[in-house]
């Protein structure tokens, strides 16, 4: 299943690649800041069709479509192009990203870096792999010698206040903070150690589910702010390489 999931994913980053620098169809989904493209839909249709044509009776949550839910243990949940907005305004940073959960439990994640033609993937028990190179989170446990990297939710409300002061806090511990604009590629570069620890709030299903699998398969740690356990449902991600993760929570707690 990991091999087809990883060949669809490619095929929907080429529909994307195509279209990236070209004239795209815009719509506003809550407001002007949360958009999707007429490409968007257009890789997640490819995603959906692979998917009730292989696995006709998994049932299926996708950004764009929503729920269709059957009776299967499996679930295949799709972001066909995290980071529109970076793809909207010509910045290739953005991703396919599939998890595949059985139950409550995501074995299978995949995460597509479109315009660097690079793939992550995991498989619950089988470690996190780059383009088949395994990965591992990074050994750095001083938080004043991290880089980190967030989001921020499209919702401008209270909460927006409170991610910028957060933002700023860390800003003050770290060595930098980068915010790229899509959850999926900073899940990856968790991983792979090219940042020490990611934190973003009211994130979806479909941002975090292979990425949280990547994170933990390369001996990471993922919790909410308080280290509490999580699933794809929580409505707050930190993940970390686990030895920055407790001096992370304390900036929290001081900050919010």
């Amino acid at each position: 299943m990991v091999n087809k999931t990883i060949e669809i994913a490619k095929e929907a980053g080429q529909i994307i690649k195509k279209g990236f620098g070209e004239n795209i169809a815009i719509e506003f989904k809550t407001d002007e800041a949360n958009l999707v493209t007429n490409i968007d839909k257009a890789a997640e249709r490819i995603i959906i069709d692979f998917i009730r044509k292989e696995y006709p009776d998994h049932s299926i949550i996708a950004e764009e479509s929503g729920e269709n839910k059957t009776n299967s243990e499996y679930t295949w949940i799709i972001d066909p192009l995290d980071g529109t907005t970076n793809f909207a305004h010509k910045l290739p940073i953005f991703a396919v990203s599939i998890g595949i959960q059985k139950g409550n439990e995501t074995v299978i994640g995949v995460i597509y870096d479109v315009m660097r033609d690079v793939v992550y993937f995991a498989e619950k028990g089988s470690g996190s792999f780059e383009n088949g190179k395994k990965l591992s989170v990074s050994n750095n446990s001083i938080l004043s010698h991290s880089v980190l990297v967030t989001g921020f939710a499209y919702d401008r409300s209270d909460e927006y206040n409170e991610a910028i002061k957060l933002f700023g806090s860390f800003l003050q511990k770290t060595r930098a903070v980068r915010r790229l604009g899509s959850a999926a590629l900073d899940l990856c570069y968790v991983a792979s150690g090219v940042f020490d620890g990611f934190w973003e709030a009211n994130l979806s299903p479909w941002d975090v589910c292979a990425g949280m699998l990547l994170v933990e398969e390369a001996d990471g740690k993922v919790t909410d702010f308080s280290n509490n356990s999580i699933n794809v449902y929580s409505k707050q991600y930190l993940a970390t390489n686990g030895k920055v993760h407790d001096s992370m929570i304390k900036i929290m707690n001081e900050s919010m």
